[in-house]
């Protein structure tokens, strides 16, 4: 079974971190959502705490999705079921809904939307994050200390404003970089999304206006439902929890009712 935090009542609520990343990507909202639903936080496997997958089997996001579906059934809890990610996670989200596993999905800068292939300054960005964070762990946890510096590292890969993170979060996402066990063969298997037309659950794909991972030619519409509600909040990156947790926890409670 994958790990994961739980908390709340009521109708579950499934969140799918990014890539590299863990559910504590997820601290800033969980708190809210839990208020009104039943929350799980997922690590997927190979981030976090969570292992790999077994040997022989490809982190594909199709044999991710169905080890997530493996641990909804461990849990107890009957697919389909509510589910909202970011990046790979929102990529995952779209895959679930497309084998039927979604009653509903909210994808905040989903991966996998872009015209053939992902664009190559997004492995340079991910992979100089997991350098540093490998090669220098002392430097990094000292410089996300500071307000400033906190920003500069991580505007690009997660958003502008991460300058309002607690030091301690910070601190953790580049511990989750640094040891992400499937990091490499993961994102060797990230593909573009497809043959999602047919999706007849409710979507919502946010993007924010500073998502510096996924320009727009990586926000293509023509492989999701026509009725696919799309919203771009101005002030949001790629990953934007710490920015505007009321505005995420509003979005997806909107986009999960």
């Amino acid at each position: 079974m994958w790990r994961h935090r739980r908390e709340g009542n009521g109708r579950p609520l499934i969140l799918l971190h990014g890539i590299g990343m863990s559910h504590a990507a997820w601290n800033p909202v969980i708190p809210l959502l839990a208020a009104e639903r039943q929350v799980i936080a997922f690590d997927t496997a190979g981030f976090g705490d969570t292992p790999p997958l077994p040997d022989g089997v490809v982190p594909t996001v199709r044999n991710l999705v169905a080890t997530l579906a493996d641990s909804l059934g461990e849990l107890g809890i009957t697919t389909p079921v509510d589910i909202a990610g970011n990046s790979l996670g929102g990529l995952m989200a779209l895959e679930a809904a497309k084998l039927g596993i979604a009653r509903s999905v909210v994808a905040l800068s989903p991966a996998g939307l872009w015209k053939e292939s992902i664009s190559p300054h997004v492995r340079h960005v991910f992979q100089g994050l997991r350098w540093s964070a490998q090669t220098f762990p002392a430097l990094a946890r000292a410089a996300l200390r500071f307000s400033l510096t906190r920003e500069a590292i991580l505007a690009i890969p997660l958003s502008p404003g991460s300058r309002k993170m607690p030091a301690s979060d910070a601190i953790r996402v580049m511990e989750d970089f640094s040891g992400a066990r499937s990091f490499d063969a993961t994102f060797a298997n990230l593909h573009r999304f497809a043959s999602g037309q047919s999706i007849s659950v409710p979507v919502t794909v946010a993007f924010g206006g500073r998502d510096w991972i996924l320009p727009k030619s990586s926000q293509r519409r023509d492989e999701l439902p026509l009725q696919t509600r799309w919203v771009f909040p101005r002030n949001w990156g790629h990953v934007p929890m710490w920015v505007d947790p009321e505005g995420v926890v509003r979005l997806i409670l909107e986009g999960t009712q």
